[in-house]
């Protein structure tokens, strides 16, 4: 027994002193989702101060498709050493139950690190929909069952689940019409070939202020003080609703824990310092620092959140 011990004290003392060292190389931090979507801007400015504070590159590389299954399936099955990392969204989350048949499965064949922010979404139609608050647009939806329709940035995305859930909550029927980027969803809102959409905060303000969109309502559990007159769908009409798109950054499994603590405890230091809290303010984009255990808790209980929804709903990915 004593040997046992003392071979695990010095396994214990080994990895804390590779930790120590690590870094000793560059960083590949997997994003897969394409670029200039929220994941691949905040993880590169992550990936930016990590770089500099730990002395090595963290390189961001873009592997989007099958809705975040392709960058994921690789770190999944990377070597579990640090040095290959996932920025991650409830894309993920929504993905454990919508996917079943995915190659990977997400709490088993990877290990939370850290979270990054989180930011409320805008509930907004086309300014030709006669509606100018949720209840009226409510009241229209309900008289026209499948006579209207939302947008989004596909499958599984924060903005479709956005979408369907609230479409649970309210009783609406809103047919939903998937377009293969946010890019593509806002150019069918604002051109009118979709009545209503939920999107990113920031983006749809503007929007919203430049006439283009009327703005109904925001997607979190308190105003946000990007759009602080706008109420929330929950005051608005939906009581208890709440959907917003927020990102982490996930290890494959395995990955020695002083290593993930080590990460861990760096991106928080990130999250608060006072150009973020700034910064990502102005963006409506809130720091989320917590532990990594407490990071694990929060997406078990999101997987759980969007697994009853996919499961009441019979959602299916064609």
């Amino acid at each position: 027994m004593f040997r046992a011990l003392f071979a695990l004290l010095l396994a214990a003392l080994s990895l804390s002193a590779w930790s120590q060292g690590y870094p000793a190389k560059p960083v590949r931090i997997i994003v897969p989702f394409a670029v200039g979507g929220p994941a691949d801007i905040y993880g590169r400015f992550v990936g930016a101060k990590l770089s500099e504070t730990m002395g090595q590159p963290f390189v961001i590389e873009n592997r989007p498709g099958a809705g975040a299954v392709v960058g994921t399936d690789a770190v999944a099955k990377s070597s579990p050493d640090g040095y290959t990392l996932l920025v991650m969204s409830n894309t993920h989350t929504v993905n454990e139950t919508l996917i079943p048949t995915k190659p990977y499965d997400l709490m088993r064949d990877l290990a939370p690190v850290a979270g990054i922010n989180s930011s409320d979404l805008l509930m907004v139609i086309h300014p030709s929909v006669p509606a100018n608050n949720l209840k009226e647009f409510l009241a229209l939806a309900k008289s026209k069952p499948k006579g209207m329709n939302y947008a989004s940035s596909g499958p599984g995305t924060p903005y479709h689940m956005a979408g369907e859930l609230f479409k649970y909550m309210a009783g609406v029927e809103i047919e939903h019409v998937p377009y293969k980027g946010s890019d593509g969803a806002r150019t069918g809102i604002i051109g009118g070939q979709v009545q209503m959409m939920f999107d990113a905060i920031t983006t749809m303000a503007a929007q919203g202020r430049s006439g283009r969109v009327k703005i109904l309502a925001s997607s979190g559990k308190a105003r946000s003080p990007i759009t602080p007159e706008v109420p929330t769908v929950s005051e608005a009409g939906v009581p208890g609703y709440e959907a917003t798109i927020w990102l982490g950054v996930m290890a494959p499994a395995a990955t020695p824990r002083p290593v993930i603590e080590r990460l861990n405890s760096e991106i928080n230091k990130v999250l608060g310092s006072a150009e973020v809290k700034e910064a990502w303010g102005k963006q409506g984009a809130e720091p989320m620092p917590m532990s990594v255990d407490q990071f694990d808790r929060f997406m078990r209980e999101d997987v759980q959140k969007w697994s009853k929804l996919v499961k009441a709903t019979g959602m299916k990915v064609n």
